[in-house]
């Protein structure tokens, strides 16, 4: 058996949990595609390492699959929506039936309750015989809302109400570590997302130690209970403020610098959990494969730099194809990497840019300004603004429905 790229990452911590960045629902379709586009002799080798990390059929009956989990976002629902619009728009007329036609946005809120329902029905016998510790399917509250408090609970209470193995995704703002804490208190496991800053994570790891000093008081189940705080590795350092305060600054950043001071972050964030042996457990996301090609080498300094730690790595069918295509070129992980420290050099450049330092520093954000961090805006806007597509598709839909009656 030669073992995936993920499955060498797994072996060096036995609590490394590899999770699946999209719905489940899709995966067949990727693999086939994957498989396509495999190099000559690879297929075989291929489709038994993508078949060991998720076979609907294997996991319905026995509850085994490589990946730990699955997450999923609005962009990322859509693109399920997308795969096949058919049979979604078929749905969407059925459950047009029990609202007002007007009330698109009802319809919609339906309609994404769905696709968490089917991915999380998908994968619940992995969520069985493990006990509830893996075979969570993140469901996320609606991007748009992101500082409306009431709202989002009443979503995340939704949500959580769907099947037991739905972990609520929150964002980061401070709105959402009140959610986190209420949700947290009521024994409803949690995804941290739009989160990039060390700030943050330490406001999480707060609103979560609160949150079980209610429930224990109260006397709640919290034997299945989980929470995952999310790093958004490669949105840190490229869809925010930092490289223009750097050039405002007359600071030249290097690619390496950016991937030094995006994995700084995240030790940090990580070793302040793990001396305070807090249970919310660092998830990295939005990785980057760095290739320069054929017969040159590639590196993922996202995956390889943290080797060794005791993360979830949330890979999404873009991310993990790259690495397939990369893997003999790419260096053999060292389980110690999770202790090396970027250099002092490229720490000591970052630290004269304001965004760094608020992302970097333990307090250098107020929790107030987590909604307004360039991160956290752009990448709000971009999930807000798949929202709104998949809006305009129930729409699309309902008005199909609507003329076929006329």
């Amino acid at each position: 058996m030669t073992m995936h790229v993920l499955e060498k990452l797994a072996a060096t911590n036995p609590e490394c949990e590899i999770w699946w960045d999209s719905s489940p629902l899709v995966y067949a379709g990727w693999k086939a595609s994957v498989l396509r586009n495999a190099p000559a002799g690879k297929s075989s080798e291929w489709r038994d390492q993508l078949t060991r990390l998720f076979d609907e059929t294997e996991v319905r009956n026995s509850g085994q699959m490589g990946f730990r989990g699955v997450t999923t976002n609005p962009p990322l629902s859509l693109q399920a929506i997308q795969a096949d619009p058919a049979f979604w728009a078929d749905e969407i007329r059925k459950i047009a039936l029990g609202h007002d036609a007007d009330d698109i946005e009802g319809i919609y809120w339906e309609i994404y309750l769905d696709v968490v329902r089917r991915g999380a029905a998908m994968i619940s016998k992995a969520y069985e015989v493990s006990g509830g510790k893996y075979g969570f399917v993140s469901g996320q509250v609606d991007p748009r809302f992101v500082t409306d408090g009431e709202r989002m609970l009443r979503q995340g209470l939704e949500l959580a109400a769907i099947a037991p193995n739905v972990m609520v995704k929150i964002p980061g703002s401070m709105e959402g570590y009140q959610v986190i804490e209420e949700l947290t208190a009521r024994g409803i496991s949690t995804n941290n997302t739009t989160s990039f800053t060390v700030p943050q994570y330490v406001a999480c790891m707060d609103a979560v130690s609160r949150g079980l000093a209610r429930a224990k008081a109260n006397g709640v189940d919290l034997s299945a209970w989980r929470s995952v705080i999310t790093h958004m590795s490669a949105r840190l350092g490229n869809v925010g403020d930092l490289k223009a305060q750097a050039e405002a600054r007359g600071i030249a950043l290097t690619p390496e610098d950016i991937l030094h001071g995006e994995l700084a972050v995240m030790k940090r964030a990580y070793w302040l959990g793990q001396h305070n042996k807090h249970p919310s457990k660092m998830l990295q996301c939005s990785m980057r494969v760095s290739d320069a090609g054929p017969g040159g080498t590639a590196s993922s300094w996202h995956i390889s730099k943290l080797a060794g730690g005791d993360f979830v790595y949330t890979c999404p069918p873009s991310y993990i194809a790259q690495l397939m295509q990369a893997e003999d070129r790419l260096p053999a992980f060292d389980a110690e990497a999770i202790s090396e420290e970027a250099p002092a050099a490229s720490i000591d450049k970052l630290m004269r840019i304001p965004y760094f330092r608020q992302a970097y520093e333990p307090d250098g954000m107020k929790p107030e300004e987590f909604s307004r961090f360039g991160a956290f805006v752009t990448t709000a806007a971009e999930f807000a603004g798949a929202t709104r597509k998949t809006v305009d598709f129930v729409a699309q839909s309902v008005e199909a429905a609507q003329r076929l009656v006329a």
